[in-house]
């Protein structure tokens, strides 16, 4: 998290923390418990200028208000304390698709390098949730054709291009993957080596590893995700001569949008949702500028500039500030 928000140009720096349980086995009130009493553990250890939470695997935005209301009883109103809040609660707009749109945003500045686009190109997303889901639809809306997609309720594809729009309605309804009409439920472990020009991996870590690999047909992969692509397998794609767009930035949207959040709170003024989004292009598009330009000068792949930058700005406020060894 500390290099993804140091590529970002995000004035943040960055940590994980959780509970080890599994949320779908809990009811509501399990939740609501186990999160409050969470926050009376940290209370003291975050803060509007200190450590500020955010949504991650198996939280939405309701954990953040628990979060927020609990810490408040210690501290007063601190809406700040939190991103990716309800809306009524001082949630930003735009927050919610903010990492899948900073996705299509990172999609369309790479093709762009190689004079291509979105419109017209061939994706097969694995991950169906937020991320996934949200880039499905505005890669859809941009006119490029989602041939292949899974999670874990089913794995479909159609070679004409899948219409996301159905199949989010058929989803919000209840329905699983593997029941949707509009495509043939073909093999899981096809996914990730299906024939397309962009490959998104939107699920969990370590996916794409040195067993398939070797079979990956897409010409450019967009890790939406976090890591899914292991070192071994990071290797073999490289030799393939497939462009990687790595983690750190391909999936910062979330965390930059979680910043205008905060940003938002601390100045009791709300933004439009057409300006969280254009704010949102312009830090993903200058971001990748600077990658690239990192790239360059390095004479080194996506990935090694990415991390270059992001160390190399840490490192810089650390002797800045006076702490080098």
């Amino acid at each position: 998290m500390t290099w993804k928000t140091a590529v970002a140009a995000v004035p943040y720096g960055g940590a994980k923390g959780g509970i080890g349980c599994s949320p779908g086995d809990l009811s509501r009130s399990e939740l609501e418990r186990l999160t409050r009493v969470f926050t009376q553990k940290i209370h003291d250890l975050i803060g509007t200028h200190t450590d500020i939470p955010a949504p991650d695997m198996g939280t939405n935005s309701q954990t953040m208000a628990w979060i927020f209301d609990e810490y408040s009883k210690f501290h007063g109103h601190s809406p700040a304390v939190v991103t990716g809040k309800p809306i009524d609660l001082g949630g930003s707009l735009g927050r919610d698709a903010a990492t899948g749109r900073g996705v299509m945003y990172a999609t369309e500045a790479l093709l762009a390098e190689y004079g291509k686009s979105i419109s017209g190109s061939t994706f097969v997303i694995q991950g169906f949730g937020n991320v996934g889901s949200w880039a499905a639809q505005l890669i859809h809306e941009k006119g490029g054709k989602v041939i292949a997609l899974g999670d874990v309720s089913g794995t479909i594809r159609n070679k004409a291009g899948i219409d996301v729009p159905a199949l989010m309605k058929h989803r919000n309804e209840g329905g699983q993957l593997k029941d949707f009409h509009g495509a043939e439920v073909m093999d899981a472990s096809e996914l990730l080596v299906h024939e397309c020009d962009v490959l998104l991996p939107c699920a969990l870590g370590g996916v794409l590893n040195r067993e398939n690999a070797p079979d990956v047909k897409a010409k450019f992969i967009i890790e939406a995700a976090n890591h899914p692509t292991d070192p071994e397998a990071d290797e073999i794609l490289t030799k393939k001569g497939v462009v990687v767009l790595p983690d750190i930035y391909a999936n910062a949207g979330g965390v930059i949008v979680s910043y205008f959040e905060w940003v938002q709170n601390i100045q009791g003024f709300m933004w439009e949702e057409e300006k969280v989004n254009m704010e949102l292009h312009k830090y993903m598009n200058s971001a990748f500028q600077n990658i690239k330009a990192m790239c360059k000068s390095q004479d080194c792949n996506l990935r090694m500039g990415a991390f270059t930058l992001g160390v190399n700005r840490v490192a810089r406020a650390t002797i800045l500030r006076g702490w080098e060894a």
